[in-house]
């Protein structure tokens, strides 16, 4: 069971590392948005790709952290009818959304990766390719594939106590 511990605690931190990176994104999304806006508005010149750039770092920072919010169990969650079950049926519960979720995600991932590799346009404005971030969805999804799997195996290893 260690050697457990121990791929669970990678890929935590593996998590926690990219969700950093992503955070570390915001800083200059946010100082090129605040430009754009005082050029437009002072001046009437706006950054030139402004939005492009912003909304490509918007969506690499959405997605590297989607692991790590669920890590932290930081996404909504409407529990008011599974809060009134017992114990049991919620485990059962959560085993079968954990399963439905992971099945969902890992067809998202496989479906990124496909439409990543074949991706060959190019954004108008400053021809940025968007391969790189339509690949970041299946990243994404395999990041969450292996969180969804780390809460299974604690679902599936609580029931089993019980």
């Amino acid at each position: 069971m260690e050697w457990l511990d121990v791929i669970r605690k990678g890929i935590q931190r593996c998590n926690f590392y990219l969700c950093s990176v992503g955070m570390f994104l915001l800083i200059p999304m946010m100082l090129l948005t605040t430009g754009d806006v005082i050029g437009r508005a002072a001046w009437a010149r706006p950054i030139p790709g402004a939005v492009e750039v912003s909304s490509y770092m918007l969506a690499v920072f959405i997605l590297l952290g989607v692991a790590y919010t669920h890590q932290v169990k930081g996404h909504v969650r409407v529990s008011m009818l599974v809060s009134r079950l017992p114990e049991r049926a919620r485990l059962v519960l959560e085993v079968i959304i954990t399963l439905l979720s992971l099945l969902i995600i890992s067809i998202l991932a496989w479906q990124g990766w496909i439409v990543g590799i074949e991706e060959r346009a190019v954004s108008d404005m400053l021809r940025i390719p968007q391969f790189p971030f339509r690949l970041l969805v299946s990243v994404a999804g395999l990041f969450l594939c292996l969180e969804l799997l780390i809460d299974l195996s604690a679902c599936v290893s609580k029931l089993a106590k019980r």
